[in-house]
């Protein structure tokens, strides 16, 4: 009986259309009851048991469709557990939608790893589950303890923060896989270490052990490792240096005073993992990045055939760009030679558009970043211009606390727009894919207008406190807004010109 009361409560919107069932019946039998009731037949009187009766039919046929329609979408919020339960009460389109698109969206293939890999993913998902993170594998030279020894464990960090990122429930996902263990001789695993090491141990192949946790932990889309060799993420400096230990480039970098020349993965012949191949392939859309340009980025292209693969498909290739450059790996580096960087080791060919962000920062974060040694990337297009690149300015930045942060929902909507206008272009405006990507894009925007509105009241009452200092002063718009960053450029650029000559001192007297 529970089951059956639900039906009337005021959130299901039944009540409604049964009651115009119940007044088209009440019609339409009041007006059969008059016909057979009636011993004289007179023009007007049949008019009028006509009208009713039609008016009665029309609200049955009415509320049965609209009874029907609310069903199906009750159904479908129940047994959809993407829909957040703030959400539900949407239309049945929409809801009819976040089923198809899932499963009919387009193919996108992500390479990478770290935060700007996992940004990507947790802004697709919302999109489509055909989504296939390739995934950086490498231990970075480091010694492992002898608990992961004794369970062989693979270097599958970057695999777990993927799976936590397409997960449905990113928090308790986080949570579960990094649950450490109390016991002296589990002390340094936690539970996503052992989980995994178990699947594989079950399932006797690295591989379909990680398409199985997938399946299991019913995650949107896959992820795949690039490689199942053990390498190392190797670099060479300017000065000849070989580093062959990731978590040490930056601090040789600076302590040599020398930039990196190159980035090379040892062994170099490295076989490509089974299903990465297929997945670029058959792609609709290839992302490269965010992300550590020389340690993410990079290492996943020299593996062999992949760069290859990537430039043969006919997938719309895409680059995201960082936004910060990184201490001792890309110090100094703007838009031209991050995108320069990945052709110099893998070729050309490998990149059809670059998306970048506005550089609308609120100045006191950059300044932040500053004294880190980190900066702003900056947009020097016009270098890129000649290489073919397609070039596109969308906001992709957000603030974190004190960090600034791609956003996840603001990449995802810029890579979606990018692809359902290369369908428009391609004269598929009746595509089903297109249609419902548009349907979600309009979803999307209103999500994200409330982030916009915030960044537009910080900068605002940064304006207000400027003003209010210097009231009475007549400058120009550029310097009022780009006063605070340019002075805080100027700073770190002379305390890094600082630290370089009392590093080149040091040298000089050893």
């Amino acid at each position: 009986m529970k089951g059956f009361f639900r039906w009337f409560k005021s959130g299901t919107k039944m009540k409604r259309w049964m009651f115009v069932i119940l007044i088209g019946m009440i019609l339409s039998c009041y007006s059969i009851a008059e016909i057979v009731a009636m011993k004289e037949l007179s023009f007007g009187e049949v008019s009028k048991i006509i009208i009713l009766f039609v008016i009665g039919f029309t609200l049955i046929i009415v509320g049965l469709v609209y009874s029907q329609k609310r069903v199906l979408e009750l159904l479908i919020e129940d047994s959809d557990s993407r829909i957040p339960d703030n959400k539900k009460g949407v239309n049945v389109k929409s809801l009819i939608f976040n089923k198809t698109v899932y499963d009919k969206g387009p193919k996108i293939v992500a390479i990478g790893g770290g935060k700007g890999l996992n940004t990507v993913l947790k802004g697709l998902k919302n999109y489509t589950s055909n989504i296939t993170a390739i995934v950086t594998v490498s231990d970075y030279g480091n010694e492992q303890t002898s608990s992961k020894e004794q369970l062989r464990l693979k270097p599958i960090e970057d695999i777990k923060q993927s799976v936590i990122a397409l997960s449905n429930n990113e928090e308790l996902m986080r949570k579960l896989f990094n649950t450490e263990f109390a016991t002296e001789k589990l002390g340094d695993l936690n539970f996503g270490d052992i989980f995994v090491a178990a699947m594989e141990q079950s399932e006797g192949d690295f591989v379909k052990s990680i398409e199985q946790i997938s399946e299991i932990l019913n995650i949107t889309g896959k992820v795949l490792p690039v490689t199942l060799d053990s390498i190392k993420i190797c670099a060479e400096l300017n000065d000849g240096t070989i580093i062959e230990q990731k978590d040490k480039i930056a601090n040789i970098v600076y302590d040599k005073v020398s930039k990196i020349d190159r980035i090379f993965i040892s062994p170099t012949n490295c076989r490509v993992a089974p299903g990465v191949l297929e997945a670029i392939e058959e792609a609709d859309a290839i992302i490269i990045g965010p992300g550590s340009l020389y340690t993410n980025v990079i290492p996943n292209l020299l593996v062999k055939n992949v760069a290859k693969t990537i430039k043969e498909s006919k997938a719309t290739k895409i680059y995201i760009s960082n936004i910060m450059t990184e201490p001792g790996q890309t110090d100094d580096y703007s838009l031209a030679d991050h995108v320069n960087t990945i052709c110099d080791h893998v070729g050309e060919g490998i990149i059809d558009y670059c998306i970048y962000d506005t550089g609308e920062i609120v100045p006191e974060y950059i300044k932040m970043y500053n004294e880190q040694g980190a900066d702003i990337v900056e947009q020097d297009i016009q270098k890129l211009r000649a290489k073919g690149i397609k070039l596109l300015q969308r906001r992709l930045s957000s603030i974190s606390g004190d960090s600034i942060i791609h956003d996840p929902e603001c990449v995802a909507e810029s890579i979606i727009k990018l692809i359902c206008d290369d369908l428009k272009y391609m004269d598929q405006h009746n595509n089903p894919d297109y249609v419902m990507l548009r349907a979600k894009l309009k979803e999307g925007e209103i999500k994200t207008k409330p982030i916009k509105n915030q960044k537009k009241q910080q900068t605002k009452l940064l304006k207000k406190q400027k003003e209010a200092k210097h009231i009475g002063r007549k400058k120009s718009k550029f310097q009022e807004k780009y006063k605070d960053r340019i002075i805080s450029i100027k700073t770190s650029d002379e305390k890094r010109k600082e630290n370089l000559k009392m590093q080149k001192e040091k040298k000089i007297k050893k």
